[in-house]
């Protein structure tokens, strides 16, 4: 839009005509999600909304790296549980239990966290008592 507001013209009636101009010319027509209710609709207000939403469909994370390690050995160790054989619940448990110790040894930046290595074992009969 090129076109300024004419002088003497009040601000608001301007805007309102060059939007229900453009609607009649169909330019708003062909908008995706056209016709679909707006998302987070109902939710409570949060200002920080766009930024949340933006990290999300980056795929960014806001946690800090030592609560990301923690969410993921816990999702992994609970994979490894619903395993199909015993060596492939070793053998997941064993590859993040290297991966903890690497992070310990690296240090991770964030908050600490309890980043104890799984018990191999414990692990095998808790998956055998069916997780």
């Amino acid at each position: 839009m090129t076109e300024r507001k004419p002088p003497g013209l009040p601000f608001e009636s301007w805007v309102d005509r060059q939007i229900r101009e453009a609607a009649e010319r169909g330019a708003f027509a062909d908008l995706p999600g056209a016709g679909k209710p707006l998302s987070g609709e109902g939710a409570p207000y949060d200002e920080m909304w766009w930024v949340k939403e933006k990290m999300r469909r980056e795929g960014v994370s806001y946690l800090p790296p030592s609560l990301v390690l923690r969410k993921e050995a816990d999702e992994e160790y609970a994979a490894a549980l619903r395993a199909r054989t015993e060596d492939e619940v070793r053998r997941r448990v064993a590859a993040l239990n290297d991966r903890l110790r690497r992070a310990v040894l690296d240090g991770v930046s964030g908050p600490t966290v309890s980043l104890a290595q799984y018990d191999v074992d414990d692990a095998v009969r808790e998956w055998r008592a069916g997780g």
